[in-house]
């Protein structure tokens, strides 16, 4: 079942990592790296050392040799601030250097010399890509080396990034056989005391027609980061990623990183620790102290897995169930997207935070329907609080999580803002029922289809939720939900299969290949009407929505 199972979500989503937006991971709140680091001026295009302690970056701030150099500032430990950048006088010129990019030994140093500005003597016709070296990471850096008419052209290239095995170089380009005005090229070598090949271009799934530029390779070479003006941003540049599931396999669709990595004014030049907690990052944002200023977000997994709001015993066993195995939901490091499979490291992590209350970022509506009174059921996750519609009587004693809300089956509902589109990835949906009768509706969506309800024969737990086209229906569990005890009723969309559980037990399962799209309101105890036949008679408790898979 496992297998068949992991093979069909490889088949549909291409076997590819969709969405970073769906993973089992959040962005903590971005920070800026402050006045010791930033400046003024602007300070920009950051690299990350291997051990997270050394820090390069591009400034035009006052003492450098040209109108902008490399900058380096050190720490003594990751849990340290960083210390007052020192210009790196042997490698910098009267020209503009910048977009630096370390090896993994620290004894490389890629950069290039950038546009808006004269080109640096010694190149290839247009702004070229450089290398320095050094016998110790306490020696000084060598004199810069081009890299020479194979990986440069008489065209500009700009921003290397070099991978953890020295392999792979990566870089933009407007050179001829692109499709914009920079495309993102890769060069590769056998080894690392061999020349680098032809550069490639990464191919129409990752370049745009607009910029695509300022990359940076993951440590595990399974993400590249960049910044592009393409469709689909939020601001005027912003910050995308794309993966794939191995060095062999071609790299997958782009996907915005959103907030609050991106906003509405200009965010790039990312690039990730190589523990992968941690992202650096420039922006133009407001809070900064210059045009441009570095700033740090934090990468944090989610070890809620069955998003009941705690780390405890439950997420241990649901980590042990899929031990060995390649289950994304637990997969949560050493990257974020993991490393392709469940184990002891997996595991460290989880216990670093058990017996945590989680606030869960990924926890997109909740309305825990503990009022005592009034017209309005609050969400406290959001801001998607909800108008009640006829006399439910509120039940704060009653509940199966603190208090509930009691509705008579004839009239009484709740209707609630737009929380989310079925059709944009993966999703899950909790409530806890008590009573019911068939057909009635636990959650719909206005001018879409009912999430969860009983079907009109048994009052078996059912969805509406369905694919479009030829063969998509509705699906059935063979789980009784209105005998009048208490349970918990879950559906789940993981972007390949859709489940139904009752009380934490998986009931219903099956593949589709997406879900209909709908951008309505939702209503909880009836249907998208309302219509008469479909409202809930009977107790609602704590009903939850999360963006991504959960696992109870």
């Amino acid at each position: 079942m496992k297998t068949t199972r992991m093979l069909a979500i490889l088949v549909l989503a291409l076997g590819l990592i969709a969405s970073v937006a769906n993973a089992d991971f959040t962005f903590g709140t971005p920070t800026n790296l402050g006045p010791t680091v930033n400046s003024p001026s602007t300070d920009g295009t950051p690299c990350i050392s291997a051990d997270g302690l050394t820090l390069y970056f591009g400034s035009a701030r006052p003492g450098g040799l040209g109108y902008e150099d490399l900058w380096v500032s050190t720490r003594q430990s990751t849990n340290d601030p960083w210390g007052s950048p020192v210009n790196l006088t042997t490698v910098n010129s009267p020209y503009r250097e910048s977009y630096p990019s370390v090896s993994a030994d620290g004894l490389m140093l890629y950069f290039s010399d950038y546009f808006y500005g004269p080109d640096r003597p010694g190149g290839q016709g247009g702004h070229d890509l450089w290398m320095t070296k050094c016998a110790s990471t306490a020696d000084p850096w060598g004199t810069p080396v081009n890299l020479g008419p194979v990986v440069n052209s008489s065209a500009d290239e700009q921003t290397p990034t070099i991978s953890h095995d020295g392999l792979m170089l990566v870089f933009s380009s407007d050179r001829a056989g692109g499709r914009g005005s920079d495309d993102l090229w890769m060069s590769t070598r056998q080894t690392t005391q061999q020349d680098w090949g032809p550069p490639v271009n990464l191919g129409p799934l990752v370049n745009s027609s607009s910029f695509d530029y300022e990359c940076c390779l993951s440590c595990d070479g399974l993400a590249l980061f960049f910044m592009s003006g393409r469709s689909g941003g939020l601001g005027g540049s912003d910050a995308w990623v794309t993966v794939r599931r191995s060095i062999n396999d071609p790299w997958g669709p782009p996907v915005n990183l959103g907030p609050p990595v991106n906003t509405l004014v200009d965010d790039g030049n990312v690039v990730i620790s190589a523990d992968g907690r941690m992202l650096y990052f420039a922006s133009s944002r407001l809070g900064g102290l210059g045009g441009w200023d570095l700033w740090q977000v934090s990468i944090i997994p989610i070890v809620d897995f069955n998003g009941d709001g705690f780390v405890d015993s439950a997420d241990m066993c649901i980590i042990v169930d899929y031990w060995g195995t390649d289950e994304p939901l637990c997969d949560i490091v050493p990257m974020p997207w993991g490393d392709g499979i469940v184990d002891v490291q997996d595991l460290v992590v989880l216990a670093e935070h058990l017996f945590e209350e989680v606030d869960d970022p990924t926890l997109v509506a909740h309305w825990a329907l503990d009022e005592t009174e009034g017209d309005i059921a609050s969400d406290s996750s959001n801001d998607n609080d909800g108008n009640v519609y006829g006399d439910p009587a509120w039940q704060p004693e009653g509940g199966m999580v603190d208090g509930a809300l009691e509705l008579d089956g004839i009239e009484d509902y709740v209707s609630t803002p737009f929380v989310l589109n079925p059709a944009d990835g993966k999703f899950s949906v909790f409530v806890w029922i008590k009573g019911g009768a068939p057909g009635q509706i636990i959650l719909s969506q206005a001018g879409g289809a009912s999430w969860l309800c009983a079907d009109p024969s048994d009052g078996n737990l059912m969805t509406e939720l369905k694919a479009t086209g030829r063969g998509a229906a509705a699906m059935l569990s063979q789980t009784i939900i209105t005998d009048g005890n208490w349970h918990r009723v879950g559906f789940v969309w993981d972007g390949a299969y859709r489940a139904l559980y009752v009380d934490d037990i998986l009931v219903a399962e099956d593949t589709q290949t997406g879900l209909e799209s709908s951008v309505g309101g939702l209503k909880i105890g009836c249907g998208s009407g309302p219509t008469a036949g479909t409202f809930f008679s009977g107790l609602i408790d704590d009903v939850r929505i999360y963006n991504r898979a959960v696992t109870p």
